[in-house]
């Protein structure tokens, strides 16, 4: 393995030596203490880093907490999984934590009392992470971040996902625990940056669609999925369904978060990604991580005949608001009359935004060029917040029904983005409010898969006793 990927080997040399020297004279070992000491503080900044290029905090900070302190509801199709504490608390945190145990959590997905964690920890692309790298993980979060003596809130999925066991079925069916292996046929840049990619920066976990399962399909690495009510985009290298036609420019430009004319702004999970981590690696790492994804196989949707930043063009329907009154029932008031009274005044009359990308233009806009359209709904009614930008967008689920969210999303898309999009009163119902969306799919397959496991077993039994009665 080339040990440049994951730069232990420039400081390992020194510290044994300066061991090995202690050991075998009492009069160096204070010495050698300072040697130690510098040692361990490398490894916390080190940490620090690779914790940042986890992106750690994003999940395990609640809105308002404490940083790391867990606490954050992240949907999934089951319910809310609650993050966990994860500072060095000896009540609440992970204080207790023997490098083992911790190795154990990011790599197999188990907790110190060997109970399973929900994969929404993202364990599965940790599991790529190496020795020494999960070490001075370990050494920055008992040494660099703060004890919170706070417990999170506990996770209660429905039956049978609270069965936390069951869990060691789908690990042994869809988990690889295997630590990163280079490969020698490519060029150190692409190995660490598919290092970062496949492991800390778990770009997978949001982009690559999983199965029934919920486990990710790798035959179709990167071609797109949805958390979260989120729709993470395909980012393949295929030049129509996903990013072919990006310039390494202009990549590195977008998870710098800085504007890039023409492909529209990050939101939601993506924006937090990049404000919390992506923006904050060494320029090689970054550069790194572009060269591995713009080599990524091409994950084709034969459904999408144009690429998602194509669509629209400036356009607007002031003529029509001209000499017409609002009507008294706002729910009835027209898409270009919603655009007028919440959107103009950033987004410009014509859609074109403002000089420079601050405020982004909605033609030519990824965020209106998909054929998903959760990601314009989430926008809409939660909208954007970013760390350090100064371009933001409000959020406007206090302001405006369901039914004029439906009526302005279905405006913009036909006024500047994909026109075959659609947005339903169903989908912004349960994007505003998840706990209105109905049982899922996977809930109600394992539900039924172990009614049939029960009703096999019965049968089973009474074949037995029929038998038994009959000899």
């Amino acid at each position: 393995m080339n040990k440049t990927l994951f730069s232990s080997s420039l400081w390992a040399g020194p510290v044994l030596a300066a061991a090995a020297m202690a050991a075998s004279s009492p009069v160096l070992a204070a010495s050698a203490a300072a040697p130690a000491a510098a040692t361990a503080s490398t490894d916390v900044e080190r940490g620090r880093y690779l914790a940042t290029a986890g992106d750690c905090i994003a999940c395990h900070t609640a809105v308002g907490g404490k940083a790391m302190a867990g606490g954050l509801a992240m949907a999934s199709p089951l319910g809310s999984i609650y993050s966990t504490n994860i500072t060095p608390s000896k009540t609440h945190g992970i204080g207790n934590y023997s490098l083992e145990q911790f190795s154990n959590a990011l790599r197999h997905g188990k907790r110190a009392d060997g109970a399973n964690l929900y994969p929404a920890m993202p364990y599965t692309a940790y599991a790529k992470t190496s020795d020494e790298d999960i070490a001075a993980l370990y050494a920055y979060f008992m040494q660099g971040v703060e004890a919170v003596d706070v417990a999170a809130p506990v996770t209660a999925l429905p039956f049978p996902f609270s069965i936390r066991a069951s869990l060691s079925v789908w690990n042994s069916l869809f988990h690889d625990a295997t630590p990163y292996k280079a490969d020698d046929s490519q060029t150190p840049e692409w190995n660490r940056g598919a290092y970062l990619a496949q492991g800390l920066a778990h770009c997978t976990t949001c982009h690559t669609p999983r199965n029934a399962m919920m486990a990710e399909d790798m035959k179709r690495s990167l071609g797109g999925g949805e958390i979260g009510g989120w729709y993470a985009p395909n980012i393949s290298s295929d030049k129509t369904s996903g990013i072919g036609q990006w310039s390494e420019q202009e990549l590195i430009a977008y998870l710098s978060g800085q504007p890039v004319p023409g492909k529209g702004a990050a939101s939601g999970p993506m924006a937090e990604a990049i404000d919390h981590s992506l923006k904050h690696l060494r320029p090689e790492d970054m550069k790194a991580i572009v060269t591995y994804i713009r080599s990524v196989p091409a994950v084709a949707d034969a459904s999408v005949k144009q690429a998602a930043d194509s669509f629209g063009k400036a356009r607007d329907d002031l003529d029509s608001l001209r000499g017409t009154e609002l009507p008294k029932d706002h729910d009835t008031m027209t898409g270009a009359q919603l655009y007028d009274a919440n959107c103009a005044s950033c987004h410009q009359a014509q859609g074109q935004g403002t000089e420079g990308g601050g405020l982004p233009p909605l033609f030519a806009n990824t965020s209106l060029g998909h054929s998903n359209s959760n990601n314009l709904v989430q926008v809409l009614l939660h909208g954007v917040e970013r760390h350090g930008v100064d371009s933001v967008m409000p959020a406007f689920s206090h302001e405006l029904s369901d039914k004029q969210i439906v009526t302005l999303g279905n405006y913009l898309l036909a006024s500047y983005g994909n026109p075959a999009a659609k947005v339903t009163e169903q989908q912004v119902a349960e994007l505003r409010d998840p706990a209105k969306a109905g049982a899922s799919g996977l809930l109600i397959f394992a539900r039924i898969g172990m009614a049939a496991a029960v009703v096999a077993a019965l049968a089973v039994i009474v074949w037995l006793l029929r038998r038994k009665r009959s000899s």
